[in-house]
């Protein structure tokens, strides 16, 4: 019987330098799409597979991720007195029930493969999810739940198609029917050059994994970029005969660790929102109309 997936690991550890100044004093995580951090989107999209303990594995400086979801009683009050129970609504989705969440702590930024396995000791024997908040997809389902769905052992990585050119960015997956939407996985590589790569499916932000990948990046080495690698760990399972499955999920994925993805994303989620669309969408015919800019 395959075991249920109720854990899931948010690698938050980065310096989110590409966004700097404003990384200065704000984790990246917490900032803003529309009017939600991307963390919660993450967390919403662990909630709705049915996740129910979260494991974030945080660096120094990351302490305003931390009481984002904690409760803030003064504001509460001060909505409930002003009878905002809409606003209160959406300020109890952000709290987490006490236990919920636990931190870890990344003392060295060592890469992907070394942030999940300081999580080993959580984690226990069953499988579990690793969500990078980075990767931020429209889907409905989200992603995530459509991965449970289908998952039944082994690991399994969520997968897009990219432009040939852009394979040295992303994992690439070497797959037996690259049509399929479970695609068996025969190998991975880390960022290769678009001559060098065996497909253009590259690894998504979202991965089912299991104990034995914690075991094998106990004694990994670094690998492309002088950093443990969690896509090495995974084509080790492929070597060792383990299952390992791409899954082509059904959305639109915005790479918001840089400012086009963040931008693309402001875009899209402003557009999708009822009480906006009009208004903004005006506005961008205007800009592009008129070829206007801020100065």
């Amino acid at each position: 019987m395959t075991k249920s997936v109720t854990k899931a690991v948010f690698p938050v550890a980065g310096l989110g330098t590409r966004f700097l100044p404003a990384t200065k004093s704000i984790p990246k995580e917490i900032m803003t799409l529309v009017d939600r951090p991307l963390i919660q989107y993450a967390i919403d999209e662990a909630r709705a597979a049915g996740v129910e303990d979260f494991i974030f594995v945080t660096s120094r400086g990351k302490s305003a991720l931390e009481d984002y979801f904690d409760r803030a009683p003064e504001l509460e009050a001060a909505l409930e007195a002003k009878g905002k129970d809409e606003l209160l609504e959406v300020l109890e989705r952000t709290n987490m029930g006490s236990g919920a969440i636990a931190y870890v702590r990344q003392a060295e930024p060592r890469g992907l493969g070394h942030a999940v396995w300081c999580a080993r000791k959580l984690l226990g024997d069953e499988p579990f999810a690793v969500i990078l908040p980075d990767d931020v997809i429209a889907a409905d389902p989200p992603c995530l739940e459509q991965m449970v769905r289908d998952y039944d052992g082994g690991c399994m990585v969520a997968t897009m198609e990219v432009p040939r050119d852009k394979t040295s960015a992303y994992g690439i997956l070497e797959v037996d029917d690259d049509q399929a939407r479970l695609a068996t996985v025969r190998g991975m590589v880390e960022k290769p050059q678009p001559e060098d790569a065996p497909s253009n499916l590259a690894v998504i932000g979202r991965y089912i994994l299991t104990r034995d990948v914690l075991d094998t990046l106990d004694g990994q080495s670094a690998g492309a970029g002088g950093e443990i690698q969690l896509t090495d760990a995974i084509a080790a399972e492929i070597d060792a005969g383990r299952s390992v499955r791409g899954h082509r999920f059904r959305g639109q994925r915005f790479d918001c660790g840089s400012k086009a993805g963040f931008l693309q994303a402001t875009v899209a989620f402003g557009l999708a929102r009822p009480e906006l669309e009009d208004e903004f969408r005006n506005y961008l015919r205007e800009v592009v109309t008129a070829g206007t800019t801020a100065h």
